[in-house]
C-alpha cells in the first residue's frame, strides 16, 4: 500500500616566469574571494519536491520545514521551497539533532553510485562529513532516527536494524530485527523506539533489541508512519487497518479517525513543532504538505 518511493581536474604543472606566476597567484586569490562571497547568497529555489525520504521542523524556527529528498536537502518556509547547500545526493535517511538546530544526520547514496554511509552536518545541511560505514556498509539507511532524550542513541535500517550508542561512530545489529517503513523515538523514554511496519506498529523498550506490538488495533495492516508528539500526550499514525489517519490519547488502546483524505494519498511523514506545541505538519505520498494547528484534528494544504 505504501511505496515511499567535483569532478575536480588536476592541474598540469608548467615552468613559468616568476612574474606570470605572481599574476596567476593573484588571480587565484581573487577567485577564492569571489567563491567565499557566494556562501551567503540566497538559497536556490526549486519547483517541487521529488521523492521525499525525511521530514522535520527546524527546532529553532517552527515555520521552517526540512525535507530530505532524492536530490538533496530542501527547506520550505513562507511558501517558498529551496535547496539547502549544493549537495544533491539521494538522502534516503534523515534526522535532525533533537536540541541543536545546526546538526543533522543522514544516509543514502549519490547519483554516481555507491552508498554514503552514516554522515553528519554541523552547519545546517550545507556540508556533510562521513561519520562511519555502519554494519556491513557503507550503509544506505532507508529509515533512521535519533533518541529525543539521548542524542548519542541512533537507529537505522539497512537490511536489518542497527543501533549506535556513541552518536554513530560505532554500530551493532539488533538481536531481533524487523522491516520498518519508518522509525521514531519516544519523547520522554530514552530506550523506547517505534517502527511503522507492514504489520502495524512495533515498539521496542530496549534500544531496538526486541520488539512487540504497540497496538492491537493496528495489527494485520500496513502503517506508513507512527509518531508520538513532543509532550507524549498523543500519537498519530496512518494505518491501513484504520483506513487513514488515526490519533490515540491512551498509548494505542483506542484510536480516533481524523476525517482528512490528504488527497486520497497515504501520509508518509508527520513533523511536530517544538516551539508551537499544537502545530503538526504532514507530507503525503504526492509530496504535498499539510499543516494542523490543533494537534492534528484538522488540516490545511500549504504546498
Amino acid at each position: 500500500m505504501f511505496e515511499p518511493d567535483i569532478l575536480i581536474d588536476n592541474m598540469n604543472k608548467y615552468l613559468v616566469p616568476a612574474i606570470l606566476f605572481s599574476v596567476i597567484l593573484i588571480g587565484g586569490i581573487i577567485i577564492l574571494k569571489s567563491s567565499d562571497s557566494q556562501v551567503n547568497e540566497p538559497a536556490k529555489k526549486v519547483p517541487e519536491i521529488q521523492h521525499a525520504h525525511g521530514f522535520a521542523v527546524d527546532i529553532s524556527d517552527g515555520e521552517r520545514l526540512l525535507i530530505a529528498t532524492h536530490h538533496g536537502l530542501l527547506q520550505f518556509k513562507d511558501g517558498v521551497l529551496s535547496q539547502i547547500g549544493v549537495v544533491t545526493d539521494d538522502l534516503m535517511g534523515f534526522t535532525p539533532h533533537p536540541t541543536d538546530s545546526n546538526i543533522y544526520f543522514s544516509s543514502g547514496h549519490p547519483a554516481r553510485g555507491g552508498n554514503l554511509g552514516f554522515q553528519k552536518s554541523a552547519d545546517g545541511g550545507n556540508t556533510w562529513e562521513k561519520v562511519s560505514d555502519g554494519m556491513d556498509g557503507p550503509v544506505d539507511f532507508h529509515s533512521m532516527t535519533i533518541s529525543q532524550v539521548n542524542p548519542n542513541l541512533m537507529y537505522g535500517y539497512f537490511g536489518a536494524i542497527q543501533h549506535s550508542t556513541d552518536g554513530g561512530q560505532n554500530w551493532k545489529f539488533a538481536s531481533d530485527t524487523i522491516q520498518p517503513y519508518s522509525l521514531s523515538t519516544d519523547p520522554q523514554q530514552e530506550n523506547v523506539v517505534y517502527a511503522a511496519t507492514q504489520n502495524g506498529v512495533q515498539v521496542s523498550e530496549d534500544n531496538a533489541e526486541t520488539w512487540k506490538s504497540y497496538s492491537a488495533a493496528l495489527d494485520n495492516g500496513a502503517v506508513s508512519f507512527f509518531s508520538v508528539n513532543p509532550t507524549g500526550d498523543f500519537a498519530l499514525a496512518f494505518s491501513e487497518t484504520l483506513g487513514g489517519l488515526g490519533k490515540t490519547n491512551d498509548k494505542g488502546q483506542t484510536w480516533k479517525m481524523i476525517p482528512e483524505s490528504f488527497g486520497s494519498k497515504a501520509v508518509l511523514f508527520v513533523a511536530y513543532s517544538k516551539s508551537a506545541p499544537s502545530t503538526v505538519y504532514a507530507l503525503n505520498q504526492a509530496n504535498s504538505i499539510f499543516k494542523s494547528t490543533d494537534d492534528g484534528e484538522t488540516w490545511t494544504k500549504i504546498h
